[in-house]
């Protein structure tokens, strides 16, 4: 029975949704890390917001779990390498929120702008200080946007409404999208140099964290405002201090801090910074939004494969789910053969789609293929870890399409190079549904790979057939099918048998013992 819990408090539609959808579905909020570590073991889904926090020893007691869902874009309260070891997909919900964050940064560079908080509280007190806050207009002046993605995208399409000049740095941006969405592509020191707002967009990595510093700071403009409602940490909150006091930075509008809750801060009480409690996200449009679409997103994976919104495995349509399931059994078949029979290091892994299934998303294709690979090699692989731990071994993924006409309507070839040799191996589907190995090391076959298979290499002289045989019906040992295939007479040639058991050792020795073989080894599927 597939199961979900939603651990933080959100819309009640978003329940109704797995109910209606046939997924069992438990609502508790308010647990302990102690709580939810101790039922999280009965659930194949989580639904969270920000109050939980699905953090390594959490998900090291989800042993039912396939999914984590954040209803949001921040996926801060989750471990996602942790989650990725296990299997678990990570999902949040970018596009939710993206118009009221947005909102919120406008809406924070105008406050800033001409100190609107401020002048409230001041009018609320009963003074009437019309001189003190004299502002600056936006029309005209230029606004740096560090991040042009969902959200900083739509900020710059309501600051050019505002008539401002728009100039972006996001090393993903690529020209024509930089285009598309009218803001000029700059490197950041350009943008520091020419921006009169500064507004971050940008998730928080390593090479974001403290992006605007000290050091940053030099290389703006005088009297340049900093508007933060991306992530705490992605501006050092001392260094935005000394330049509000130096004269630096006329002001910031900080809707995200360093540590949150924010209930001590440096920066509280200064009359030139307006901060709000990470509001960004705060609309009740978007939260039913975010709610509504991960309850949808988790169901989708849970019943049908599709893969919306992952953070860590490509993502699969529900149109492309079924497409993909023929092809999906191909490619874990293709890279399970090859992972069986390497006996040395991987190297480096090339997959190469042909055809039909050039035209699909080959992404999920790619990651079934690794996790095939190397589950022989590792336990508990699947197609959310496998392409993560094949880059923490320095395994180099190449992945080619080709829609170019071949002899098979369809053609998938897996190319392991090791510390000792390259071996290919090529698959299909016949009749659009059943897969086929058709190639392996260049000899041609025709194979449909059952539970248990002996792979045996041989040379192609007479005798090698009967001496199979009798090793086999000696063993009591039925063969369903048998597929040959060879380089050239007299020269390499390769066996795929079918059998109805599994081959002893005893006998694979015997087998190996035959004139003809050169290798003989026990394959399961």
């Amino acid at each position: 029975m597939v199961k979900v819990l939603i651990s933080d408090k959100m819309s009640p539609r978003a329940e109704q949704i797995f109910k209606d959808r046939g997924v069992e579905v438990d609502v508790i909020t308010g647990m302990s890390p102690e709580e939810l570590k101790a039922c999280i073991g009965e659930y194949s889904g989580l639904a969270i917001r920000s109050a939980s926090k699905a953090t390594a020893e959490i998900i090291a007691a989800a042993d039912n779990l396939k999914v984590i869902g954040r209803a949001g874009i921040g996926v801060d309260n989750v471990d996602i390498k942790a989650a990725t070891n296990k299997g678990i997909v990570v999902m949040n919900t970018p596009f939710g929120n993206a118009i009221t964050t947005a909102e919120h940064a406008i809406t924070m560079m105008l406050s800033c702008a001409r100190e609107i908080p401020q002048a409230n509280e001041s009018t609320h007190a009963g003074k009437w200080e019309k001189s003190r806050f004299m502002g600056v207009e936006i029309m005209g002046k230029t606004l740096g946007l560090i991040g042009a993605g969902n959200i900083g995208s739509v900020v710059a399409d309501r600051a050019q409404g505002l008539k401002m000049k728009v100039v972006a740095y996001d090393p993903y941006l690529s020209p024509e999208r930089a285009k598309d969405i009218g803001v000029e592509k700059v490197e950041l020191d350009e943008l520091f140099k020419r921006a009169d707002f500064i507004s971050l967009h940008t998730p928080m990595t390593d090479s974001t964290r403290g992006i605007i510093n000290a050091e940053a700071f030099a290389k703006m403009k005088d009297g340049v405002r900093i508007v933060n409602c991306a992530r705490g940490g992605l501006v050092v909150e001392a260094d935005l201090i000394a330049a509000i006091e130096s004269g630096k930075c006329a002001g910031a509008a900080m809707d995200v801090f360093e540590v949150e809750p924010a209930k001590d801060n440096a920066m509280f009480g200064n009359p030139r910074i307006i901060c709000t409690p990470h509001l960004g996200a705060s609309t009740s449009e978007a939260q039913e939004n975010v709610a509504l679409q991960i309850a949808e997103q988790i169901s989708d994976y849970l019943l049908t494969g599709a893969v919306t919104n992952a953070l860590n495995m490509p993502s699969v349509s529900a149109e492309d789910a079924p497409r993909l399931q023929p092809y999906m059994k191909l490619a874990e078949q293709l890279g399970s053969f090859a992972g069986q029979v390497t006996q040395t290091g991987i190297l480096s892994v090339t997959i190469e789609y042909e055809g039909h299934v050039a035209e699909l998303n080959t992404k999920p294709l790619t990651a079934v293929v690794l996790q095939g690979l190397l589950s022989p090699m590792l336990e508990g692989v699947n197609m959310v870890s496998a392409p993560a731990m094949a880059k923490e071994r320095d395994i180099c993924i190449s992945e080619v399409t080709s829609e170019r006409p071949t002899e098979y309507q369809t053609l998938i070839s897996l190319t392991v190079k090791t510390e000792t040799q390259t071996r290919t191996v090529r698959g299909t589907l016949f009749a659009g549904k059943d897969p086929r190995i058709v190639d392996i090391k260049g000899i041609s076959m025709d194979a449909k790979l059952g539970e248990h298979m002996l792979y045996m290499t041989n040379k192609d002289q007479p005798g090698f057939i009967g001496g199979l045989g009798t090793v086999l019906g000696d063993a009591g040992i039925n063969v369903a099918t048998f597929n040959l295939g060879r380089a050239e007479e007299g020269g390499e040639a390769i066996a795929l048998i079918e059998v109805d058991n599994c081959v002893s050792e005893d006998i694979l020795n015997k087998l190996q013992g035959l004139d003809q073989v050169v290798r003989a080894q026990c394959l399961q599927f």
